[in-house]
């Protein structure tokens, strides 16, 4: 059983996974930072300057903070605004993968699409080659 497990762990496909889940985390983190630090503060001043992530629904009467953090330590809240954070998130990702992938495919097409190089002819006919060609001279 030990045997099986190096087997299972030693495949490519399982390293090229860890690998991919730690630079997606990574990447997930970037994304993130790009939302949070450049593109919500742009839409916000656009929008008259405020801030998706204090949006929230109180759920209780309890509920009288005016910014998110102070709302949950008051009792149960919607947030919908860091819900429409993630969304943003995601949807910046899916796209720059996409591109990714798309970049990708267009140059694995490109590759396919250039012709091989003709295959060097045995030696045999190399050599009857040669003997016709000087038989011309």
């Amino acid at each position: 059983m030990l045997n099986e497990f190096k087997e299972f762990i030693a495949k490519g496909n399982v390293m090229d996974l860890a690998v991919g889940v730690i630079i997606g985390g990574a990447f997930g983190l970037i994304v993130k930072s790009l939302t949070d630090d450049l593109i919500m503060p742009i839409v916000g001043a656009i929008f008259g300057g405020f801030d998706f992530s204090d949006y929230f629904i109180g759920l209780s009467s309890a509920v009288t903070a005016d910014t998110l953090e102070a709302a949950r330590e008051q009792g149960a809240v919607l947030a919908y605004g860091s819900f429409l954070t993630v969304a943003i998130n995601f949807i910046i990702l899916a796209w720059i993968i996409f591109l990714m992938v798309k970049g990708v495919n267009n140059l694995r097409r490109k590759e396919e699409a250039a012709p091989a190089a003709p295959a060097a002819p045995p030696a045999d006919v190399q050599l009857l080659t040669e003997i016709r060609d000087l038989l011309k001279k």
